[in-house]
């Protein structure tokens, strides 16, 4: 068997792209031709994509899936370089594909455990690929999860919701509540859940900022008009407290409350996603 040098390994690396390991196992299998190697290399997809990785990925998908229960839900996000390629019925399926291969994987770790079916995917569209991010939510305790995806695949959304009877979860009206949630999410865009999730430094610089707009008057007043400002500086950022999208007139928490009130149930929020592709 031939030797291999380092300098060699070098040159294979920086005309392919490809890792030094893999650069290596392939001068190995070619008997220290590095010709034969860069052949290796390219049939196996690698070269191809590691020359394209380098290349921007912001088109793509946002993809979900909910199981039939509503116990378990996930969300992922597969990049490309055009909207003509993420319109492509193969690069969708492909999508779908990795969106079942997602399950059980740890969030953010679909990069990792999809490269090999990533790389190959690279050599045959032509274009870089990356799974950029996914997430999977499994409902803790009593309760249901419910996931929206909207404008093809350029925004998506993954909600928890928990309540206290476990028959709740099969109710139409509490499949609607779910799907109304999503849609809001969607559309309004909450910071967090509740205020308690906001970082007292944003408090105290919001209260800073409302009260050098009203600097000279009567401290008494001045207290007053930066606690209304804050309530609705609340009111547009967490999610409980926004009107709802479908009626402006109530809060998620009313509408929450309300549902809970017709099927003898309590729901709360636990937790949310919304991304949007690229971002």
């Amino acid at each position: 068997m031939a030797e291999i040098s380092a300098s060699l390994v070098k040159e294979l690396r920086e005309e392919t792209g490809v890792g030094m390991m893999e650069c290596k196992k392939a001068l190995v299998q070619a008997n220290g031709d590095k010709a034969a190697a860069v052949k290796l290399l390219r049939e196996s997809g690698m070269a191809i994509a590691a020359k394209k990785a380098s290349r921007a990925a912001k088109q793509g998908i946002i993809a979900a899936d909910v199981a039939a229960d509503a116990q378990t839900g996930r969300l992922i996000e597969v990049n490309c370089e055009t909207d003509f390629v993420s319109k492509n019925d193969v690069f969708k399926a492909f999508v779908a594909e990795l969106l079942q291969d997602a399950a059980g994987v740890a969030d953010n770790g679909l990069a990792e455990a999809a490269k090999a079916k990533v790389d190959a995917k690279v050599a045959e569209i032509g274009e870089n690929i990356v799974a950029r991010r996914n997430v999977a939510f499994a409902v803790q305790g009593v309760g249901a999860v419910a996931a929206y995806v909207h404008l093809g695949g350029k925004l998506g959304v993954l909600i928890e919701v928990g309540c206290t009877n476990p028959a709740s979860v099969q109710n139409p009206a509490v499949k609607a509540l779910l799907a109304d949630l999503t849609l809001h999410v969607t559309a309004v865009n909450p910071a967090c859940i509740a205020r308690d999730q906001v970082p007292a430094e944003t408090v105290a610089a919001e209260k800073d900022i409302y009260a050098k707009q009203v600097e000279g008057k009567p401290a008494n007043i001045v207290d007053k008009i930066v606690a209304g400002k804050l309530e609705k500086f609340y009111g547009q950022i967490c999610l409980v407290e926004q009107p709802f999208v479908k009626d402006q007139d109530k809060t998620v928490a009313a509408v929450l409350a309300e549902t809970g009130k017709a099927v003898g149930d309590e729901f709360t929020i636990r937790r949310f996603v919304r991304w949007q592709l690229g971002a």
